[in-house]
Order: structure tokens, then C-alpha cells, then sequence
């Protein structure tokens, strides 16, 4: 795709600071990083989102973010590590092509992800109607 950000980065139009690649796919660092070691994987071949992809290329994607999980863990000394892939504007994607986030944690980080409260009891019996029944 012509106008996508990632697209010019795999291309080397726009630079970045690369730390992995293979056939399939690429890594780099956030430019807007969340923490220290903040990383992208993503696929070399366009696709917007998860609901675009296919299996075979999200297999490889996935089994990439876990060794670069490791090497995260290894090499900068992070005490946890979040997994993070967003799917539309209102989920914060911000570039239309399907992306992970490796986010170290740190001890001493600041990062905060925390749990709602409004959805539980009849909420949660709710969805799981919706989510199991037959079409």
C-alpha cells in the first residue's frame, strides 16, 4: 500500500532502528515507545488488521514475537513483558497494518493497564451467551 508508514519502512524509504528480520517479517524499535525496548513486529506483506491476515503469515508473526520476547527479556533485563496488537482507530491502532507490541516492564516503570470494574456479573453472563451461541 502506497501511503502506509510500515509499507515505506519495509521498503527503506523511512528509516528505523531494526532489530530483527527474516523473509516474512520485520522489527523494529517504537519511535514512540512506551518503555525502553519498546518493539513492532509486523509483516513485510500488507494487511490491515487481524481480520485480514492469514493463518500462515500470523503463525510466523506470532512465533517472532515470542523470540523477540526472549531477546527482550535476556538482553535488557525486563521484569515482565506486555503483548500488545490493536485493531482499528478505536483500538488504538494508529498505522493501518497489523503490528505487535513487545512492551518491557520494569520494575520501576510508571506503565499502568488496569481492569474495569463496570462488567461483571449479569454483563459477563450476557456475553457469553452472545459469544457461544450458534448463527
Amino acid at each position: 500500500m502506497e501511503d502506509c508508514l510500515f509499507c515505506k519502512i519495509i521498503k527503506g524509504e523511512i528509516p528505523c532502528h531494526k532489530i530483527y528480520e527474516d523473509k516474512k517479517t520485520i522489527v523494529f524499535l517504537d519511535i514512540n515507545p512506551w518503555s525502553r525496548g519498546h518493539c513492532l513486529i509486523l509483516p513485510k506483506k500488507h494487511f490491515r488488521d487481524i481480520l485480514e491476515i492469514d493463518a500462515e503469515t500470523l503463525t510466523h508473526i506470532i512465533l517472532v514475537v515470542q523470540k523477540i520476547s526472549v531477546l527482550v527479556k535476556e538482553k535488557l533485563g525486563v521484569a515482565g513483558i506486555n503483548i500488545l496488537q490493536n485493531n482499528n482507530r478505536i483500538a488504538g491502532q494508529g498505522v493501518d497494518h497489523i503490528h505487535f507490541h513487545v512492551i518491557p516492564r520494569y520494575i520501576d516503570g510508571s506503565l499502568k493497564i488496569s481492569h474495569s470494574t463496570e462488567y461483571k456479573g449479569d454483563d459477563l453472563e450476557e456475553v457469553t451467551k452472545l459469544l457461544t451461541e450458534s448463527k
